[in-house]
């Protein structure tokens, strides 16, 4: 199967992550860069899990999942390694078009976590669409070490002008001028 790479405006999706260990405290932490719309049902919580959800206000159940839990909810991550839950939950989402990420079981995810490379307005994420997380934490780390800390200033200067520019070819040309002139002098 092939990933289709998309950024998903998540502000207005509510996201149910079942389990309560280290992977969803792992799924939890990047999930709340973009959003606290967060319901976690889990029996037993870990401790880093605990304080994200104590330090964000968000709501736990502490339960085993029971069918209909997934209901309202557009992102529903799967974050034990119990296969039968995993594969119970994908197929009950089927008909609601909700869509799942069965945590290390790429048969029943709709999508998958890249690894992500953040500095201000700019992101990257990497991704092998399953085949190698441990790649894609490396070849993050790689551009990390190549990426100016100070990308995300520019970029947030970029993002000013657009606003305040007119629309056109001129505008146009003055962005490539100064992107050019920003990676001439920045990326050696």
């Amino acid at each position: 199967m092939s990933y289709f790479p998309i950024f998903l405006q998540m502000q207005e999706q509510k996201v149910l992550i079942v389990g309560g260990g280290t992977i969803a405290a792992q799924k939890l932490s990047a999930l709340l860069q973009f959003t606290n719309d967060i319901t976690l049902i889990a029996k037993e919580v870990g401790d880093e899990t605990e304080r994200l959800v104590e330090a964000h206000g968000l709501k736990l159940y502490r339960r085993a999942y029971e069918k209909g839990d997934i209901l309202g909810f557009a992102i529903v991550i799967v974050a034990t390694d119990t296969v039968s839950l995993q594969q119970a939950i994908f197929e009950e989402s089927r008909p609601y078009r909700i869509l799942v990420n069965a945590v290390d079981n790429t048969d029943y995810c709709d999508f998958i976590f890249p690894s992500v490379l953040q500095r201000g307005e700019l992101m990257i994420a990497f991704s092998t669409q399953g085949a190698s997380p441990a790649f894609t934490k490396q070849l993050r780390h790689y551009f990390e070490a190549r990426i100016p800390e100070g990308v995300g200033s520019f970029l947030s200067e970029m993002r000013h002008l657009r606003k305040h520019l007119p629309k056109g070819r001129s505008r146009m040309a003055k962005f490539e001028k100064m992107v050019l002139s920003y990676f001439q002098e920045h990326f050696k």
